[in-house]
């Protein structure tokens, strides 16, 4: 009862599964991804207790799709073994593809309709319980057309699959997994996207925003990454950006500007602090208690604050 894609990135080898449906908390049941090995949607409700009434998702084919492709199974392979044994394979959905972009699918005979797939290259788009039989074509064809990073597309598939009816029942849930292509070791730095929209009247909107958001904050860590390597060219772009990127998050500002002072941009970053602290004045507190933890030169903290005092507080200390 669920629309979604499964897609490998053929440049950067990214895996990502996206979501969408008419249920509570759909990410916690139909996306999983592994750095390297693959990606899974496995949805579609089976049977109850003796065969009759609804049962619940097989989550199983997740993990077990992920073990036996890090095994050396490709993606069909993969989905037939774990299908060949499920005495409900008639009610499932499932699709994979794995790091060498193998593409598999399943749509059981016994999926609530319409319910169907489109395989393409390097990825998958099925539903279940679809307004009809469009809407898993306009996955396919609004990912295939979009650009940009892996994530991205994948979002322009659900909302080209929304546009053509979506889940007939409307939209509740979403959620969007992307690791990266090569593993780390470090398993939660592959996580590249793992945002989830637990309930929302209209959760791809708000899943945008969360993509939105996440860019920005990895920007973030990778400006940090270019101050610690003198690379003021990298990171004065991407101060910019994160600024251009969400510029209501006030995390990001404070951050962003105590980056810039550490790179010399003192005035720059004393006038985003200001503005930030005239909006919320807990930051100049906050930022009065870094120097203890080292997070920030004591010496610059006094600077910066000067400058924040004076355009802030007035005479009698209050802002």
């Amino acid at each position: 009862m669920t629309y979604s894609i499964v897609a490998r990135d053929h440049e950067t080898g990214e895996l990502g599964v996206a979501v969408q449906t008419h249920y509570f908390q759909v990410g916690t049941l139909v996306p999983w991804a592994r750095s390297g090995v693959g990606a899974v949607a496995a949805q579609a409700r089976g049977p109850g207790a003796g065969g009759r009434g609804r049962g619940h998702v097989e989550v199983r084919y997740g993990p077990l799709g992920l073990d036996l492709m890090e095994a050396g199974y490709n993606a069909q392979q993969a989905l037939a073994a774990i299908a060949g044994v499920d005495s409900f394979a008639d009610w499932r959905q499932v699709a994979m593809v794995d790091a060498a972009g193998t593409v598999a699918a399943h749509t059981g005979a016994r999926c609530v309709r319409a319910a169907g797939h489109r395989i393409g290259a390097g990825f998958s788009a099925q539903g279940n319980m679809m307004a009809s039989d469009a809407v898993w074509e306009a996955i396919a064809a609004g990912f295939e057309a979009a650009t940009g990073p892996l994530a991205e597309r994948m979002l322009a598939g659900l909302e080209a699959g929304q546009a053509a009816g979506g889940d007939l029942r409307g939209q509740q849930s979403a959620a969007m997994l992307v690791v990266a292509g090569k593993p780390s070791g470090q398993p939660w730095l592959d996580r590249l996207v793992d945002i989830r929209v637990d309930d929302h009247p209209a959760p791809l909107v708000e899943l945008r925003r969360l993509l939105r958001l996440r860019r920005a904050y990895t920007m973030l860590e990778e400006a940090h990454v270019a101050l610690g390597a003198g690379d003021r060219q990298t990171g004065e772009e991407l101060r910019r950006g994160i600024l251009a990127l969400a510029p209501e998050v006030s995390e990001l500002t404070f951050w962003t500007a105590l980056d810039a002072a550490a790179a010399g941009e003192v005035d720059y970053a004393a006038s985003l602090l200001i503005g930030l602290v005239k909006r919320e004045a807990c930051w100049l507190e906050y930022m009065r208690r870094l120097p203890d933890s080292f997070w920030l030169d004591a010496d610059l903290a006094r600077a910066l604050e000067a400058r924040i005092t004076q355009s802030v507080v007035s005479p009698r200390g209050k802002s």
